[in-house]
C-alpha cells in the first residue's frame, strides 16, 4: 500500500477523485504523507476554545484514517498571524496546515497596517472546516437579558463598560466595532491573545460583552456566568433556537458568513493537495465529526480546494467593503 497505510477500500475511496482530475492515485499514494512523518495542524488560537476543540476531532479521525500522528499545535497571537507566518513557511508537503477563521486571510489585510503574508500568494487552499456565524455574548454581571438591555446599560454607562475581542482586527473585533455604531454606543475595545482568554475575563466580568464563534460561545455559556443574546447570522442556528439573530434584535448589518478552514503552504504539489483534501473531506463526513461541530453551532462541511479558494476571495472582498463602510482605520 505504501506510505498510506491504510486498507484498500478506504485508499480508493480517498484517491478515486484524483483520477477525474488527472492525477496518478500512485503518483498520490508516492508523495502524501510520508510514512513516520506527523501532521501538524496549526491553530492560531489557545487551547480550550471550540476551533481548537474542532482541529482536535479533525485530528484524530485524519491520524486513523491516514496511518499517521496528526497533532494540534496551538499558536496563539498577532490576530492570528504567528500561526499563519508559520504556515506559509513550512514544507508544502502537507504535513503542515492552518486551520483558521476567515479572519486571518479576509479581515487582516483590511484592518492591519502590516501584514507580513499575502493571503493568496502565500498559501494553499485546502478545504473548507466549517461554517458557523458568531454571536453576541454578554458576562452574567451585565444586568441585561437581550441585546437591547445591553444597548441600554452601555448607553447609561459611557465610556466605561468593555467588550472583548480574540485580536485586534479579527471579526470579533469588526464586528464589536459595527455594533457600536450601529447602536450609537461608546464602549472600549480590549483585544486578547485569543478567545479562550477573553472568555475568562468575560466570566470573571473584567469586560463585559464579546462577539465570539458559536462553539466557544456555547461553552463558556455552560459554566453559567454569560449569556449568549445574538446570533451574527441571517438566520438563527439548530444550536440556540431561541436566540434570535442580531437583525431580529433590531441591530441589522452583522449577518456576514463566518467560516474555518485548512490551508497548507504555496506551491503544494497537485497529488498532495488532492490527496489531503479528499482525506479531509471523508473526515468531515463522518457522522461524529458532523454531530460534534453541530454541538459547536457549526456545520461541518468541506470543499474542493478552488471552491475554498473562490469562498476566500469572495469573503475577503465583502469584508473590505464593511471595512470601509464604518472606517476601520489599520492598526
Amino acid at each position: 500500500m505504501g506510505a498510506l497505510n491504510m486498507s484498500r477500500r478506504t485508499f480508493g475511496t480517498l484517491l478515486g477523485g484524483t483520477a477525474l482530475l488527472g492525477i496518478s492515485p500512485m503518483a498520490a499514494a508516492q508523495d502524501f504523507p510520508i510514512k513516520g512523518k506527523p501532521i501538524r495542524i496549526l491553530v492560531p488560537f489557545t487551547a480550550g476554545g471550540g476551533t481548537d476543540g474542532q482541529a482536535r476531532i479533525v485530528a484524530l479521525k485524519l491520524a486513523d484514517l491516514l496511518g499517521v500522528p496528526v497533532v494540534v499545535d496551538n499558536k496563539p497571537g498577532a490576530s492570528t498571524m504567528l500561526a499563519a507566518m508559520e504556515v506559509a513557511h513550512a514544507a508544502p508537503d502537507g504535513h503542515t496546515m492552518l486551520y483558521a477563521p476567515s479572519s486571518t486571510m479576509a479581515q487582516n489585510p483590511h484592518t492591519l497596517a502590516q501584514v507580513p503574508y499575502d493571503p493568496f500568494k502565500d498559501f494553499t487552499p485546502i478545504s473548507l472546516g466549517g461554517r458557523g456565524p458568531l454571536v453576541l455574548m454578554i458576562s452574567s454581571t451585565v444586568p441585561a437579558n437581550n441585546v437591547a438591555e445591553l444597548v441600554a446599560y452601555i448607553k447609561a454607562h459611557p465610556g466605561t463598560v468593555s467588550y472583548a475581542s480574540f485580536g485586534t482586527g479579527t471579526s470579533s473585533h469588526i464586528y464589536g466595532e459595527v455594533f457600536v455604531k450601529k447602536t450609537g454606543t461608546d464602549a472600549v475595545h480590549v483585544p486578547y491573545k485569543g478567545g479562550s482568554d477573553a472568555a475568562k475575563d468575560l466570566i470573571g466580568g473584567r469586560v463585559q460583552y464579546m462577539f465570539d464563534s458559536a462553539s466557544s460561545a456555547i461553552i463558556t455559556a455552560g459554566t453559567g456566568k454569560a449569556k449568549i443574546i445574538g446570533v451574527a447570522a441571517a438566520a438563527r442556528i439548530e444550536a440556540l433556537p431561541d436566540v434570535p439573530t442580531m437583525t431580529e434584535a433590531g441591530v441589522p448589518g452583522l449577518d456576514l458568513p463566518s467560516w474555518l478552514g485548512f490551508y497548507g503552504p504555496a506551491k503544494m504539489p497537485a497529488p498532495v493537495l488532492h490527496a489531503l483534501n479528499a482525506a479531509l473531506a471523508q473526515v468531515l463526513a463522518m457522522p461524529q465529526v458532523k454531530e460534534f461541530y453541530s454541538k459547536g453551532g457549526y456545520e461541518a462541511g468541506s470543499s474542493t480546494p478552488d471552491e475554498f479558494a473562490k469562498l476566500t476571495r469572495s469573503t475577503y472582498d465583502r469584508w473590505g467593503i464593511l471595512v470601509q463602510q464604518i472606517g476601520l482605520t489599520k492598526q
